[in-house]
């Protein structure tokens, strides 16, 4: 069992950055792809980007890439969200997920195990 525990959210201005961690357990963490997801009040929750095992490969949906940057730490078991340029169509619960088997994909049920998320709000 994975467990994920996300960090880093908070109040912003438009036009601000935040970086999100997700620290994870568990031995096999290097081996996960890892994605961050969002959800916003109301809708459904939407792709944000992931890496793979080995960070060689970065994948992000169009209304963030530019802006935010993925990266992990796999000595410290910990996977990174840097936001930039941050708009208020960026307020959402933030969700990091783990797919065991280091898939690189966008969609959200191919993962196994997901944190709490956390909460980022950007205001105009």
């Amino acid at each position: 069992q994975v467990q994920l525990v996300e960090s880093g959210g908070g109040l912003v201005q438009a036009g601000g950055s935040l970086r999100l961690s997700c620290a994870a357990s568990g031995r096999t963490f290097s081996r996960y792809t890892m994605g961050w997801f969002r959800q916003a009040p109301g809708k459904e929750r939407e792709f944000v980007g992931f890496i793979t095992w080995s960070g060689g490969m970065t994948y992000y949906a169009d209304s963030v890439k530019g802006r935010f940057t993925i990266s992990r730490d796999n000595a410290k078991n910990t996977v990174y969200l840097q936001m930039n340029s941050l708009k208020p169509e960026d307020t959402a619960v933030y969700y990091c997920a783990a797919d065991r088997y280091g898939s690189p994909t966008v969609l959200p049920n191919e993962y196994d195990y997901w944190g709490q998320g956390t909460q980022v709000t950007v205001s105009s």
